[in-house]
């Protein structure tokens, strides 16, 4: 019996398909039921009892606590949207802008690429626990209040001044002086991002910049009708990546372990997160359908 021989397209779908094969295993053999479990008891009044737990099935009673009766599920979960929709793009800018910046030939780059990567180290492990205690956080609350907070604040009214003399809208204004304060929240969560946009400027060819210069373009052409294009997949990436990064550690994922492990009201808290999971899977929706109509793709 003689095989057919694969085309290049049916080889690249079937490379796709083993990358992704770890994953299926893991989502079949290890997540499937704790899913469904999850939610079943959304619907379900769950209560523990020495022989286990018994459920008893109460319809739609947890969504509409959630929403309606819940004192600050709502505001919290939209504050993690408005959060997110304002995040994302500083993010995304700022971890592109220093990309570029690391990919070029200077003198100490390898130190300059590892301490831009540090926060993704240093919010791992016993570290992160740590950051999130309130010991840190009342000793960083109580030096910023003491030396850096009024300062940050004249610094951006300052900025506000300035740009509004200038003659910009008052709401990029307000975005600009938001990114301003938020610059260790955008620094901390960009390592990532940083790392995967320097491996994808890596990978553009030099030939590509060789025979732009040739034509006589500048670094601006050249970035925007060479590097921006071929980057863009990437740009997409680390998108739904800064997005799924931020759903993780917000104060509504918070909500939904408090209200299952401090209140014990597991079907409360399963609905929450299964409103949450729906939150997520539409912005995802939304940007990534967006997003994905310019990116560029090379054959």
């Amino acid at each position: 019996m003689r095989f057919r021989k694969l085309s290049l397209e049916q080889k690249n779908r079937y490379y796709g398909l083993y990358f992704i094969l770890p994953w299926f295993a893991g989502f079949l053999f290890l997540f499937i039921v704790p899913l469904l479990s999850s939610f079943r008891y959304s619907f379900s009044n769950l209560q523990v009892t020495n022989d286990g737990f018994s459920l008893d099935f109460i319809g739609l009673s947890n969504y509409r606590e959630a929403l309606l009766s819940h004192e600050s599920y709502v505001r919290i979960l939209t504050e993690s949207v408005v959060d997110i929709a304002v995040n994302t793009p500083l993010i995304i800018i700022f971890s592109l802008f220093f990309a570029v910046l690391l990919n070029q030939r200077f003198r100490g780059r390898v130190l300059a690429r590892a301490i831009f990567f540090l926060p993704v180290i240093l919010a791992s492990g016993i570290i992160a626990s740590i950051e999130n205690g309130d010991l840190m956080q009342s000793v960083v609350r109580s030096a910023n209040d003491t030396t850096g907070g009024g300062l940050s604040i004249m610094k951006n009214l300052e900025l506000a001044v300035l740009l509004i003399e200038s003659g910009v809208s008052m709401t990029f204004v307000e975005y600009l002086t938001g990114a301003v304060s938020r610059i260790y929240e955008i620094i901390s969560q960009s390592g990532v991002q940083i790392l995967i946009f320097l491996a994808g400027l890596q990978s553009i060819s030099p030939s590509l910049y060789e025979a732009a210069k040739i034509e006589g373009s500048t670094g601006y052409e050249a970035f925007w009708k060479i590097t921006f294009p071929m980057i863009s997949p990437l740009i997409l990436t680390n998108l739904v990546y800064t997005i799924i990064d931020s759903f993780i550690s917000d104060e509504t994922s918070r909500l939904v372990v408090d209200t299952a492990f401090k209140s014990y009201d597991f079907g409360l808290s399963a609905a929450m997160a299964w409103m949450y999971f729906a939150v997520i899977a539409l912005v995802l929706w939304i940007t990534t359908s967006l997003v994905s109509r310019k990116v560029f793709y090379q054959d």
